[in-house]
């Protein structure tokens, strides 16, 4: 039996809530330059936190050490989704291209963090992500799904992020996310800017509650 997901499976010294209480038709090549998913993307990521192993430290404010390991935990979910559906072997054309780049900037997020944080790095939850991850269709609407959740994560959390480099690190992210939210939203014909002009972002509780609810931490 497994434990369900909770703050504070996650959360295990509170620091999360101290800070939440203080945020198709494309050949394979032709799409992953249409999309902009490159290499480059990885490199521009992991160039940008290449900055981070020193803001961990004790000058670092808890709330902002408490964001990144928010942000870990959601690259940790991401991070695992794609890999397991890249070893699955499952899936074909485009979805079979998509999910082998954005693993590797995905698992690039997680080095990168975990890095940052050291010793005051959460633990990777254990995942169970219900066959979503060996099926085209299914793999693609969820993929969707996180990575849009993703940038809404991050946004949620710019303006109480209190270390500029850290902040900084926080938007080289969240430009790849929406990187790969698009590319799979056009693959699976959605509208480019579905919630208009304007991106909002979402709150700690918000986004943890919907992960949640997704069923893929399972302890």
């Amino acid at each position: 039996m497994t434990a369900p997901f909770t703050l504070e499976t996650v959360d295990t010294d509170g620091a999360i809530r101290e800070a939440a209480e203080a945020t198709l038709g494309d050949t394979r090549a032709g799409f992953l330059r249409k999309a902009g998913l490159t290499a480059g993307g990885a490199l521009m990521a992991t160039t940008a936190l290449g900055a981070l192993p020193a803001l961990a430290s004790a000058k670092t404010p808890k709330s902002d050490v408490a964001i990144l390991n928010y942000a870990l935990t959601l690259e940790y979910l991401e991070s695992a989704f794609y890999k397991e559906a890249v070893d699955s072997g499952k899936l074909t054309g485009v979805a079979k291209a998509f999910a082998a780049v954005v693993a590797v900037d995905e698992a690039a997020h997680v080095k990168a963090l975990k890095k940052a944080l050291g010793s005051k790095a959460v633990k990777t939850p254990k995942f169970d992500f219900q066959g979503t991850t060996q099926d085209d269709q299914k793999f693609l609407e969820t993929a969707y799904v996180l990575e849009n959740t993703g940038v809404k994560a991050y946004l949620g959390q710019a303006g109480l992020i209190k270390t500029p480099g850290i902040l900084l690190a926080a938007a080289s992210i969240v430009t790849i996310e929406a990187r790969h939210s698009g590319a799979v939203g056009q693959i699976l014909g959605k509208s480019i800017t579905p919630a208009g002009p304007f991106d909002g972002g979402a709150s700690m509780k918000t986004i943890l509650k919907a992960v949640k609810g997704t069923g893929f931490i399972v302890g």
